[in-house]
């Protein structure tokens, strides 16, 4: 995790094409300034296309989604993004947790049967 990219934009196949800003905002219903204000507040840092155009992909619209949610629930903008940032952290962590889990499950399993 980067400052510049505080959720390690996953850009893998699945999330191109990346969107122009004109076309994220609306897709999310919103306008260019409230993605710009999550770019500021370093939630999510659009991609460049060989123009120098800001492209978003399919997982950073889906993050901007959820910081709109909080943001038209009242919650200022920058903390929004740093909670939509710390939810993205906890269900790594879960991801990883359960993973750990059932690696272990299966070593005590299989030295059990021997």
């Amino acid at each position: 995790m980067t400052s510049d990219n505080p959720l390690n934009d996953r850009l893998d196949d699945d999330d191109y094409p990346a969107y122009t800003m004109g076309r994220a905002a609306e897709m999310l219903g919103t306008t260019p300034a409230f993605l710009r204000a999550i770019g500021e507040a370093r939630l999510i840092t659009p991609l460049r296309s060989e123009g120098g155009h800001r492209r978003y992909s399919r997982y950073q619209l889906r993050i901007a989604a959820r910081a709109r949610e909080l943001v038209d629930r009242g919650t200022p903008i920058e903390a929004a993004c740093r909670i939509v940032i710390l939810e993205d952290q906890l269900e790594e962590a879960q991801r990883i947790n359960a993973e750990y889990r059932r690696v272990a499950s299966e070593s005590a399993g299989g030295a059990g049967a021997g």
